[in-house]
């Protein structure tokens, strides 16, 4: 039972983990990268669907993506998608091709970004907090229950304690390696 409890709590500490590392591979650091354009969806025939299943998406260079649309006629409502995203990118269309040149970061905006990528971190770090918290209080019941001994329940606490410093020593060493990255220049 103790296990079991260990078990779901790691993977749904690296979950989070997980989630972090998708949000992050989101805010970019000043290069080009086709996931930036991951959230960005398309009407297609009545439904939204994702910009990667109706065009391919390219890094051209450092500093451009370019989105080949895979029908002639999606081309205006991917530019309109792309426009319309919070992203902040202006593509450039040149027949069915599409280039979206990625602006220079300011030294603020990277200020911003790296104030939302802490943000992000806490919020990791809290979910993670809370799944050590729904352990323990499984522990607890289960103390309660006098299905294990008081040992038991303590050695199992330390044991999620450890795994949860595990997984915020992660989280810390992503936020540090995406801080420095949105600070370079």
């Amino acid at each position: 039972m103790i296990n079991e409890i260990h078990i779901d709590a790691n993977s749904r500490m690296d979950k989070s983990l997980s989630s972090l590392e998708n949000d992050f591979s989101k805010i970019r650091a000043g290069r080009a990268h086709p996931s930036l354009l991951d959230q960005v969806t398309v009407e297609y025939y009545g439904t939204m669907v994702p910009l990667t299943q109706v065009s391919n998406i390219t890094a051209e260079d450092a500093r451009t993506l370019k989105v080949s649309p895979w029908e002639k006629d999606m081309v205006g409502s991917i530019e309109k998608a792309i426009l319309t995203s919070d992203l902040g990118l202006n593509p450039n269309t040149q027949g069915q091709v599409m280039r979206i040149p990625l602006p220079p970061l300011t030294e603020d905006r990277r200020r911003e970004l790296a104030r939302i990528v802490r943000d992000e971190a806490e919020n990791a770090r809290v979910a993670i907090r809370n799944i050590r918290r729904d352990a323990i209080s499984d522990f607890r019941e289960l103390l309660k229950e006098k299905e294990i001994s008081e040992d038991e329940a303590r050695k199992a606490e330390d044991n999620i304690q450890k795994i949860t410093d595990q997984h915020i020593a992660s989280i810390d060493k992503s936020l540090s390696d995406k801080e420095n990255s949105l600070l370079e220049i």
